[in-house]
């Protein structure tokens, strides 16, 4: 089974200053709500983020730009920069005093959650992934509640579970061993990357963070994740 993300609208991915939501071509109310679902859904993961917002042609005013900027401060999300195509969207953005231009992310920054989706698409799924279960993504995949057991998920990038993981993760579906695991309590059934499959993992008495990758000796390891 192959779900959808959260919104067909809307993507957000990690950059090196941030998170950045990239917008598609449809009415900017729509796109508007569409981001501020995606943080009501998951308050905790987006608390004190720092936004940009790469909006395409939309054409926007300094009400459009101020409201929204008003709502996200409401939420702890501070807006930073607004990248668009429209000269008017981007005199208003200036107007207000953000950012025009965002720098991208640099390769080895790539163990904080807000860097690890770099340039590349990512799905989100904001609900626990339950038993008989498959999630299969040509991209990232980042998980905003539990995989329990029986349940499957593959990625040809990186996992990341911000909760528990009971089921099978493989990352690097198509042999990319640059891939890695990180969840808040990584205790699978199995975990794969690329060709390397571990060993079955027990639940653990005080569960901490933890990021699998293949070490120098090209072995899965896993490691303390520190996400903050």
């Amino acid at each position: 089974m192959v779900m959808e993300p959260i919104t067909s609208n809307l993507q957000i991915k990690g950059i090196r200053d941030g998170l950045l939501a990239t917008f598609a071509d449809a009415p900017w109310e729509d796109q508007r709500l569409a981001l501020l679902a995606q943080i009501d859904e998951k308050p905790s993961f987006f608390q004190g983020a720092r936004l940009a917002m790469d909006v395409g042609s939309q054409v926007l005013k300094v009400n459009d730009l101020v409201d929204l900027r008003d709502e996200l401060s409401a939420r702890n999300v501070s807006l930073w920069a607004v990248v668009s195509e429209s000269p008017t969207t981007e005199q208003t953005a200036q107007l207000l005093g953000l950012a025009t231009r965002i720098s991208k992310p640099r390769p080895e920054e790539h163990r904080h959650v807000a860097d690890t989706i770099r340039d590349d698409t990512a799905l989100f799924v904001a609900k626990t992934i339950r038993s008989g279960t498959r999630i299969e993504y040509p991209g990232h995949i980042v998980v905003f509640g539990d995989v329990n057991p029986g349940a499957e998920v593959v990625a040809e990038g990186n996992v990341i579970v911000w909760g528990k993981v009971r089921g099978m993760i493989h990352a690097g579906s198509k042999g990319d061993r640059s891939a890695f695991i990180c969840a808040l309590d990584l205790s699978a059934n199995q975990l794969r990357i690329a060709d390397e499959v571990s060993a079955m993992l027990k639940p653990h008495k005080d569960p901490k963070p933890e990021i699998a990758s293949i070490n120098s000796h090209g072995r899965l390891q896993a490691e303390p994740w520190h996400a903050g």
